[in-house]
């Protein structure tokens, strides 16, 4: 079974670099493709709002596949889409091959959460689709900044696809040779996969998501033009950058369980939006120098990813019978920020320049803790299903 989950990580591994690694790399795009930086920053929106917007559509309509040829598929579409970015020096093409990426990896993520609890005993499930998810952490502390380094390091931002794609490559190769048959799992009808969204608590909750990661992603579209000042334009040292805000990107989702379960979700989820909209408003100036860049990105990450989990731990308390739909919907929530994100950035970048994105983003940071704070007094005044909480498991998170 650990061979398997392994290979499940790995797949996790590439669809999560694919959804970072862009931004690293993107004024080197956006020069060769022949478009301002802003423009460019549609390919992010075009892989995450495709990603956003089919997860739940896709694992509706390839329920009756076999899994490993859902995985295969999903793979080859994911992997298509990036040599075409790789090769194409036409700005529409690569726009329209981000999207076919996003196609890929919206198959392959709900499929290989469901795999993972389908591989494990009742009594390892948790941990099963824990060891899967890591792929994800592993992406954001490992692969966008390798992808980044390798794109610094060539001199040429193809190559960055090129290392994306022999990423989806390596774990398609896995799962054709490791992966054991999985039973097809019951086929869950869109309309019910979309049915929470009807209740206010849920509605609230995904809002405050959304919000927040638009804030937090429009810096991170940009964050080569955000944090010129502090790495001198370097490649290489954005490329540690994002390893920093990827190690603490991974302690921050480790902790919020912990945190959580000794002082609620409202108390560590306001502080954590709370301090994120402090530490985004000042980034005009912690970003001007290494050292308080350093500082604000451990923060940034410490309280981004940790927050993930936190609205994802409210989602299942207010009504846990759903769990395993709403991590589908909090994953999605978080995607359609991610496309927003590059959108209001070159908005931003327009009317204030690169380096107030901090302060546009601290703004929707801030009008997420209004969403929270309006969540909680929903789910205070309506209560909880605690009958169904009673015997709820948590459940590790779905993509990024």
């Amino acid at each position: 079974m650990y061979r398997s989950l392994v290979v499940l990580a790995t797949a996790m591994f590439a669809i999560g670099t694919d959804s970072f690694v862009i931004a690293g790399i993107l004024p080197d795009a956006a020069d060769s493709l022949d478009v301002p930086v802003g423009t460019a920053g549609w390919l992010l929106t075009a892989y995450a709002l495709t990603y956003a917007v089919l997860g739940q559509v896709m694992a509706a309509l390839t329920a009756r596949l076999p899994r490993r040829t859902l995985f295969l598929a999903g793979f080859a579409i994911f992997t298509a889409g990036n040599l075409v970015t790789a090769f194409v020096p036409v700005f529409a093409v690569a726009l329209a091959s981000r999207a076919v990426a996003g196609l890929g990896g919206a198959m392959i993520t709900p499929a290989a959460v469901a795999a993972a609890a389908a591989l494990a005993p009742p009594e390892r499930r948790g941990r099963a689709i824990a060891t899967v998810m890591t792929g994800l952490s592993a992406a954001t502390a490992l692969g966008a900044p390798i992808g980044t380094a390798l794109g610094s390091l060539t001199g040429d931002w193809r190559a960055t696809m090129w290392f994306v794609s022999a990423l989806g490559v390596s774990a398609a190769l896995g799962i054709a040779l490791f992966l054991p048959s999985i039973p097809t799992p019951p086929a869950v009808p869109l309309r019910t996969r979309v049915a929470p969204l009807a209740d206010r608590r849920i509605g609230l909750v995904l809002l405050t998501t959304l919000l927040a990661y638009t804030g937090l992603y429009t810096v991170y579209s940009f964050i080569g033009e955000s944090l010129d000042r502090a790495t001198g334009g370097s490649g290489t040292t954005l490329a540690a950058l994002l390893l920093v805000w990827g190690l603490a990107a991974t302690v921050g989702t480790l902790a919020s369980g912990t945190l959580v379960d000794r002082f609620g979700d409202r108390r560590v989820i306001n502080t954590s939006i709370t301090v994120a909209a402090i530490d985004f408003a000042l980034l005009p100036w912690t970003s001007a120098h290494l050292p308080s860049a350093v500082a604000a990105l451990l923060v940034w990450g410490v309280c981004g990813w940790g927050l993930l989990a936190l609205q994802t731990h409210r989602l299942i308390t207010a009504m846990p019978t759903a769990a395993p739909l709403l991590t589908g919907l909090a994953s999605a929530a978080v995607y359609i920020g991610v496309s927003a994100a590059p959108l209001v950035g070159q908005a931003g970048m327009a009317w204030f320049g690169a380096h107030w994105l901090g302060a546009v983003g601290a703004a929707f940071i801030a009008l997420g803790l209004v969403a929270a704070e309006s969540a909680h007094a929903v789910i205070r005044r309506r209560g909880t299903d605690e009958a169904s909480a009673a015997r709820a498991r948590p459940l590790p998170l779905p993509t990024e």
